[in-house]
């Protein structure tokens, strides 16, 4: 399941997010998400394994 959270963003910015994601036939939601993901990946936070959608996984306990 998707978390939901408000997002409040310059207008100018929507509208360039909106003429974007209209020129790659995505929702401006689908946008965000693809940039976001995108983004994430090139700086190490988001594994390329990683679905999107999907938490990473858990680390695994040692126990000794």
């Amino acid at each position: 399941m998707k978390k939901r959270f408000l997002l409040r963003l310059d207008p100018r910015l929507y509208d360039a997010l909106a003429k974007w994601a209209a020129d790659d036939l995505r929702s401006v939601n689908a946008q965000i998400e693809y940039l976001l993901s995108r983004a994430a990946r090139e700086a190490g936070r988001l594994r390329e394994d990683e679905k999107e959608g999907e938490p990473p996984d858990e680390p695994q306990s040692k126990d000794f």
